[in-house]
């Protein structure tokens, strides 16, 4: 059992200096040996169980299957310029048999493959 010597943080409380890596209170701004401001870390994105936040793929397979006329998915998908051209052509029918299949597709494949073919774009 480790114990911290008296006046100082515990380690889960402790922060090091980005310049000279001296161990620094939580709280400072300025390191007081060498005198660098902190830089204060931006808010992370929402991390799940894989990682920073990505896109359904379940999501975007039932968002094709079933509104896939009106190319909602490509939206959804970050593909505005196809969910246009689904748009536009949702009364010949075409854009919902090709939503459909699509829905399918992404159901089967792997979340490695959707999200390497459908990034996160920020």
């Amino acid at each position: 059992m480790m114990t911290n010597a008296p006046g100082t943080p515990p380690p889960a409380q402790v922060k090091y200096c980005s310049a000279c890596a001296n161990m620094l209170d939580p709280r400072a701004e300025i390191c007081p040996r060498c005198g660098v401001r902190q830089v204060t870390p931006m808010p992370s994105p929402v991390v799940g169980m894989y990682g920073p936040a990505q896109r359904s793929r379940l999501a975007a397979a039932l968002l094709a299957i079933f509104l896939g006329s009106f190319g909602i998915h490509k939206f959804y998908l970050g593909k505005p310029g196809q969910g246009v051209l689904y748009l536009i052509f949702f009364w010949t029918v075409i854009p919902g048999i090709v939503g459909f299949i699509e829905g399918i597709l992404y159901l089967v494949m792997s979340d490695e493959e959707f999200w390497s073919r459908y990034p996160v774009r920020r």
